[in-house]
């Protein structure tokens, strides 16, 4: 039966001019699941440096010999000299800075907001985490590093994708980047037709790191395709058979489905972890194209001129403002160490 017209109801009081006389009902809580981790920079050492563009450099022995032997007393002469530079390399990168800015009102910052107590320090701490993910990001891309003109052009520092160039598989049609010795610059590679993934593909890469002398031992990619390789190997002749768990009591037993594989060991004894990153962004016009890297940590490091920082800008009128920022390149020390199968398609399926 339908209410009486002339019954007081909770509509009515809501409907009550100029917002209503029922108080909100609002949890004193923020729900968020944004904040994920940087696996790529919390796997890798941080180095300080000195200026915006640092450099190191590489060196490689000499392939053995099956023919070094000489004559019992032989003498040495200045032609049997065998020290060399022929592999020497010397290598660098642009730092680029990167910011994030708070500004909050004296109003806004001690009213009563829900879910938090000082609006100041809740902003400044999503900025934090915000530019740490952006750091990241680039760490992953596919960008050329960039000198600093002090004036118009902003400095920026090359991403794994452009330092990759001995260890690489691309697309038809893609273009290499890599160090100039010229200009001092790593330029970005051009992108090539996209395909999909293979074991073939990538089995090739982990065995032209490792007679090289790398260890790479983390594979990663966004996880679209992380799936997929892990999906490919459920598939193989090797893959691991899942056990039962038994916790239980009587005939029943508690076993865990297992639907991801996250390490492989390669034909070669070392062990490979697969690890999506969900700050690994795409290319191509979308997120679905990508590149998929075979990492040796040890040949990966986060240069900066100084630690993250956070710090007040002039305080103007009614309002507080910060600016936060990190003055960071990323240090390939050794690239050859590394692989990249690039140009992937990861909604495709890996198949043999």
């Amino acid at each position: 039966m339908a209410a009486p017209a002339d019954y007081l109801d909770a509509k009515d009081l809501q409907n009550v001019t100029a917002g209503g006389l029922i108080r909100e009902d609002v949890l004193d809580e923020i729900f968020d699941c944004s904040d994920i981790p940087t696996p790529f920079l919390d796997m890798i050492a941080t180095d300080s440096i000195s200026s915006e563009y640092s450099e190191w450099t590489e060196d490689k022995l000499a392939s053995p010999s099956t023919t070094n032997k000489v004559v019992s007393g032989s003498d040495r002469a200045s032609t049997d000299n065998d020290a060399t530079l022929t592999n020497a390399k010397r290598v660098g990168n642009h730092a680029q800075i990167s910011t994030k800015e708070v500004f909050v009102t004296e109003r806004g910052n001690n009213v009563d907001v829900i879910g938090r107590a000082d609006e100041m320090g809740y902003q400044t701490a999503r900025r934090l985490i915000e530019l740490r993910y952006d750091v990241e990001a680039s760490c992953l891309a596919n960008l050329a590093s960039v000198q600093d003109d002090n004036n118009a052009t902003a400095g920026q520092s090359a991403g794994m994708p452009a330092w990759l160039t001995t260890n690489t598989s691309v697309g038809a049609t893609a273009t290499a980047g890599g160090f100039n010795t010229t200009t001092k610059l790593v330029a970005a590679r051009g992108t090539g037709t996209a395909r999909g993934l293979t074991w073939t593909l990538l089995s090739a890469q982990i065995e032209a790191v490792y007679i090289l002398g790398g260890m790479p031992t983390i594979v990663m990619s966004i996880p679209g395709m992380t799936k997929r390789l892990a999906q490919y190997l459920f598939t193989t002749a090797y893959a691991a058979a899942p056990t039962a768990n038994v916790t239980g009591t009587g005939t029943g037993v508690n076993q865990t489905s297992q639907g991801f594989i996250d390490s492989f060991k390669t034909d070669f004894g070392f062990h490979m972890e697969i690890i999506p990153n969900r700050l690994q962004q795409g290319y191509g016009g979308s997120n679905i194209n990508c590149d998929l890297f075979g990492i040796d940590t040890r040949y990966w490091k986060l240069g900066l001129l100084y630690g993250w920082k956070v710090e007040p800008l002039a305080k103007l009128g009614l309002s507080n403002r910060k600016m936060l920022h990190v003055d960071w390149m990323l240090k390939c020390l050794l690239e050859r160490a590394n692989f990249m199968v690039a140009d992937l398609i990861s909604t495709t399926a890996v198949v043999a």
